[in-house]
């Protein structure tokens, strides 16, 4: 076999083969097996035919063309192994030339990732916010821990703002009574936001078997997105009672003896939820500051694939749990489709860049995964994903995903050693130390969210 390949583009190759004759005898051979098996011809036992019998009832055309869809695609691995391409995707075939008992010629185009060069990144430098907790930060933390241990009691009066009332609820639309439209004894704090638009003002004011109606938007169920005539019936006013802020709710909320110890815990708590913030945040821009530095050409149908990917995931997925299609959902966020497609081929071009650029800086800096940096990461995902470890690992094994879980925790570690390298400060002018054990972990996080899909596996090809 002899190949050649051709550079159509910094992503793209066309790679022309020429096999000869003789090394299609095994496929030729499983070809007439094949045919064997799945024909009868009178006088012969099946799988027993000769060759030159299958080849004048059947034709030799049949044989040819099932021999040479079986050999494609090991004499394309073959030429990519031997031009020491990293191909992307399916290749385009195409037989040029097959002549029988002489020579099979072929061509295949395929996209490649750019050989990239990594520029030297330790002059980055970048800011992010400080980690500053006030005392007005931990008083709402202690307030909100406060709301939690609130406790109700029933009151013979009209409902006011932050009461809990007890409702019945009927939703028609065009007059009619939606099958998914009636609930019994929904409990809701006025002011709370969580249950329908209008429901807090058509409900304040009334007591204890009050009814009235009022329209709103549906957010979700079968009419989501209609308005409808809402019927409320409060069945009861119950006033929220908070506990008092002492030593008595510090031992109450917490595993603190005193109020002070409480608060000192939250000011702690605060503080590490905004050095993880700014770390992530140093991530981010450290990232986006190495992207700038590196010319990274982007294949044009793996972009195509990962638009189409980002696109699916959002409309059959995350919308369709909220029970909302595309239309509405750029309506709620006042955008374009124009917009949303710009944005969302902003987002696929990042992500195939961060991809390639991390890629090669693990080959570069030489980073590997051990056994236990991916059973971690397997952890944080898993627990992310609502599985049990052992749930989140047997479907990764079963779903042949081990190999992008490595992939993920090696760009990590590489982001994390390009961090490591910039100067980080904040909007102080402090320096900001990162030096974290699980560094390498949260990158992989960032790099995750950064690459929402993996570049297409290499497919096989067919004429």
């Amino acid at each position: 076999m002899k190949s050649a390949v051709e550079t159509l583009n910094p992503t793209r190759v066309r790679l022309t083969v020429e096999v000869p004759f003789e090394e299609l005898k095994d496929s030729l051979d499983a070809a007439y097996k094949k045919i064997n098996q799945q024909v009868t011809v009178k006088g012969f036992r099946k799988g027993k035919i000769p060759a030159r019998v299958i080849d004048q009832r059947f034709g030799r055309g049949a044989v040819l063309e099932e021999a040479v869809n079986d050999a494609l695609p090991k004499f394309y691995t073959e030429a990519v192994n031997e031009a020491e391409l990293n191909v992307l995707g399916q290749p385009e075939v195409d037989i040029t030339e097959l002549k029988d008992g002489e020579t099979l010629n072929f061509t295949a185009e395929v996209d490649i990732r750019p050989a990239i060069e990594i520029p030297d990144y330790s002059g980055i430098e970048v800011e992010v916010d400080a980690v500053e907790v006030s005392d007005e930060d931990v008083e709402k933390a202690v307030s909100d821990l406060r709301e939690r241990f609130a406790s109700t009691s029933p009151v013979e009066r009209a409902a006011q703002d932050d009461d809990v009332v007890t409702l019945d609820l009927e939703a028609k639309v065009d007059g009619e009574v939606l099958e998914d439209g009636v609930a019994s004894g929904v409990s809701y704090t006025i002011g709370s936001g969580e249950l329908l638009d209008g429901i807090d003002e058509a409900v304040k004011g009334l007591e204890a078997g009050g009814e009235t109606t009022f329209a709103s938007e549906l957010k979700g169920g079968s009419a989501a997105g209609k308005e409808a005539q809402v019927t409320v019936k409060v069945t009861q006013v119950a006033a929220r009672e908070l506990p008092e802020l002492d030593d008595e709710f510090a031992q109450l909320a917490s595993e603190f003896d005193t109020l002070d110890e409480l608060k000192a815990d939250s000011r702690k708590r605060l503080e590490n939820m905004k050095q993880y913030d700014q770390a992530t945040q140093a991530q981010e821009r450290v990232l986006e500051k190495l992207l700038e530095l590196v010319e990274v050409p982007v294949p044009e149908k793996l972009l195509e694939d990962e638009i189409q990917t980002r696109k699916h995931n959002l409309e059959h997925h995350q919308l369709g749990q909220m029970g909302l299609d595309l239309a509405k959902y750029l309506e709620i966020q006042g955008k374009t489709e124009e917009e949303f497609d710009a944005e969302t081929k902003e987002a696929a071009v990042k992500g195939i860049k961060t991809q390639f650029v991390l890629d090669e800086l693990v080959n570069k800096e030489k980073l590997n995964v051990n056994q236990e940096e991916l059973t971690e990461h397997l952890m944080r995902r898993a627990q992310s994903s609502g599985m049990s470890p052992d749930q989140f690992a047997q479907a990764v094994v079963e779903g042949g995903q081990v190999p992008m879980l490595v992939g993920e925790v090696a760009r990590g570690k590489a982001l994390a050693v390009v961090v490591e390298a910039a100067t980080v400060k904040d909007t102080n002018g402090e320096v900001v130390d990162l030096d974290d054990e699980d560094e390498a972990d949260e990158t992989a996080e960032t790099v995750e969210a950064t690459t929402e899909a993996e570049a297409e596996a290499e497919d096989k090809p067919e004429a």
